[in-house]
């Protein structure tokens, strides 16, 4: 029953407004180190926990949680796009498990992921269909959302479920830290706006083209320090990381949804996605984390880090 996990930030703006090449290239070295622990692993199912942002989750419907047993990645920005190879026999009975736990999680045959889970699937493995893949969503953008403590919940009941696979599962949390970049808000929208929050499946190309200029936009603006974007917070991120790798994780069952936007920011709320894969880590028992990587970069609008844990069982057979 092997478990290994992998959290990593993701951007959309790499390829669009990038910071100094050193950067970019420490950035990528340490994603490269990243691919090669997946790949000495094996992997034979991964389960990754992702947001979406507005591309396929919409307020016509809007669930905390949903799992996929379908899924294709829209393909926006420069992510992949294409069918994800998931197993839905086992998907629906995940599903079934978590419920059965009492976490309330819906299902789709018909999820569209967009550069949040894609993203994290082409760094890990090189693309989206290396390995059967299910995707988790959580809803990290649209208020009202869960608590860190029920995405805490939700990972401990895939873990529990995973556990008795017999597979050898890779858990990946795909999501910033701080953060805040040009995310519209139903509350105070205009018609317009609010109508693509509630329904803005499958815009047109020119409508997608003109978000993405307008994220890259934001993000010029915000690194010329011109912008009311919330600051990135390096304090805030570094003490929420330290709480995940203490191997304590219902510390962060007291973090509020309103604490975590005032201190990180609107999108700081993906957390929820490392909360849940930590949980479903820990529901294999104690486990030990290694903090990879962390820089707050302003270009991508991101506190960006990445971290990879293993549990202490397998740890001290390997020694």
């Amino acid at each position: 029953m092997p478990i290994h996990l992998e959290c990593l930030s993701h951007t959309p703006l790499h390829g669009y407004f990038d910071p100094a090449q050193d950067v970019v290239a420490e950035v990528e070295r340490v994603m490269a180190a990243a691919r090669e622990r997946v790949r000495a692993y094996e992997p034979e199912l991964i389960v990754v926990f992702a947001p979406d942002h507005f591309n396929g989750f919409f307020y016509d419907m809007m669930p905390p949680f949903c799992i996929g047993a379908a899924a294709t990645a829209i393909g926006d920005f420069k992510s992949l796009a294409g069918r994800l190879p998931v197993p839905d026999d086992l998907a629906l009975a995940l599903t079934e498990s978590v419920l059965a736990a009492d976490i309330d999680v819906a299902v789709s045959y018909r999820m569209q992921v967009d550069h949040g889970c894609a993203q994290a699937l082409e760094e890990l493995t090189g693309g989206l269909d290396r390995y059967p893949v299910i995707p988790v969503f959580i809803n990290s953008v649209a208020p009202p959302m869960a608590t860190l403590r029920r995405a805490r919940l939700l990972g401990d009941a895939i873990g529990r479920f995973m556990s008795r696979t017999g597979k050898r599962v890779l858990v990946v949390g795909s999501g910033g830290i701080s953060h805040e970049p040009p995310v519209p808000e139903l509350i105070g929208a205009t018609e317009e706006v609010a109508e693509r929050l509630i329904a803005g499946r499958n815009p047109t190309p020119e409508s997608r083209a003109a978000r993405q200029a307008r994220t890259v936009a934001a993000a010029q603006a915000f690194t010329a320090g011109d912008s009311r974007l919330h600051p990135l917070n390096p304090e805030w991120d570094r003490a929420f990381l330290a709480r995940l790798a203490s191997g304590e994780l219902t510390a962060v069952d007291g973090m509020t949804n309103e604490a975590i936007t005032r201190d990180g920011g609107k999108s700081a709320h993906e957390i929820r996605t490392w909360v849940a894969a930590f949980g479903t880590l820990a529901a294999y028992g104690p486990y030990r984390a290694s903090l990879d990587y962390y820089r707050a970069i302003p270009e991508w609008i991101a506190g960006f880090a990445t971290m990879h844990a293993t549990p202490s069982t397998a740890l001290a057979a390997a020694a």
